[in-house]
């Protein structure tokens, strides 16, 4: 008998926000123009549904897609830690680390490409592949399905969803539209965007205008979801004339690409510690002081990467910005997953 899924507070919010679209006329476009995220556009193959929903948040949360039946998408991507991973490097089946921080989950689904690398090209191509990574999950796709073909509940939930038994497509289909609803609005930002004049602190204020002026951080963390979806080079992780990791190199295979990650958005970045890809950043000031060096000289630096020359003030009043994104929290019960 199928097990009865938890209720995901969140979702119905917003799945609802998604079926409704934005509400039309000039005054929604312009909201979205000075940095309100629009609703979650949703590809024509992978339409959502509540069904879909659930059954996508019982597999995000399920431990028996790893080897040893210990490691789930919510181990690396944990909702109480700002839907990433508060360790440097992740860590999968048997504790072996990875060479990445697990990037956040949240409003994954506005980037244009997936992982920092964007080596996956939507949510379903990324869904798929942690389960079969060996530092990761350690499974095969054959031995994942096979588990989830013997247990009924999860049977029957992919007939009503798909009205086919697991498969690939389908299993990478419903993680991908639980993930879509994970979104981060209506932080301090979006209610002094919207006009509420006192929803920023004096110094949130002063940072917003280093964030937009002086400091250029809005040349790459750009629009609603402050990211340019590219890739840049900052040289972390460079050090005696070598990268740990070449990043979007290793896909692109362009030289000019060594070193290079995909610009991350900023939204709930306060909830998202550590930062940049290898985790090298503990604190959000400490992202700041990397920016306000210039980052770490490499022949691959990207040119718009430039010393600053911030007053200790400046780098407090963008810190309080950065902490202005933060969105409400997405309060979820975790599913009752079939047995």
């Amino acid at each position: 008998m199928r097990a009865l899924c938890g209720v995901l507070l969140v979702v119905a919010a917003v799945v609802g926000l998604i079926a409704a679209g934005p509400p039309g006329g000039q005054a929604s476009e312009q909201m979205f123009a000075n940095g309100l995220l629009p609703p979650v556009t949703l590809p024509a193959d992978n339409p959502q549904t509540g069904a879909k929903v659930r059954l996508g948040a019982q597999l995000y949360f399920e431990t028996l897609l790893s080897q040893d039946r210990t490691v789930s998408c919510a181990s690396c991507h944990d909702p109480d830690k700002g839907w990433a991973d508060p360790r440097p490097v992740s860590e999968g089946v048997g504790h072996a680390k990875g060479a990445r921080n697990a990037p956040t989950v949240l409003n994954a689904a506005y980037h244009r490409v997936q992982f920092w690398d964007g080596r996956a090209a939507t949510l379903e191509d990324q869904a798929l592949g942690p389960i079969q990574n060996p530092v990761e999950m350690q499974m095969t796709m054959p031995m994942a399905l096979d588990r989830l073909k013997g247990i009924s509940g999860y049977v029957a939930q992919f007939r009503e969803v798909f009205d086919s038994e697991p498969t690939d497509r389908t299993v990478a289909l419903a993680i991908a539209a639980f993930e879509r609803t994970v979104v981060s609005t209506n932080s301090a930002y979006d209610r002094y965007i919207q006009g509420d004049r006192e929803a920023l602190t004096d110094s949130a204020r002063r940072g917003l205008d280093l964030f937009r002026g002086r400091a250029h951080c809005i040349t790459c963390h750009s629009g609603p979801n402050f990211t340019d979806s590219g890739f840049h080079n900052l040289g972390v992780g460079y050090a005696q004339g070598t990268f740990a990791d070449v990043g979007r190199q290793k896909v692109s295979g362009k030289v000019r690409d060594t070193g290079a990650f995909k610009t991350p958005g900023l939204r709930s970045v306060e909830l998202t510690a550590p930062y940049m890809h290898d985790g090298s950043e503990p604190t959000l000031e400490r992202v700041i002081d990397l920016y306000n060096r210039g980052g770490i000289r490499n022949p691959y630096l990207d040119p718009k990467v430039l010393p600053l020359h911030l007053s200790g003030r400046e780098k407090a009043d963008l810190v309080a910005f950065l902490k202005a994104l933060t969105g409400e929290p997405l309060k979820i019960t975790r599913p009752e997953l079939p047995q």
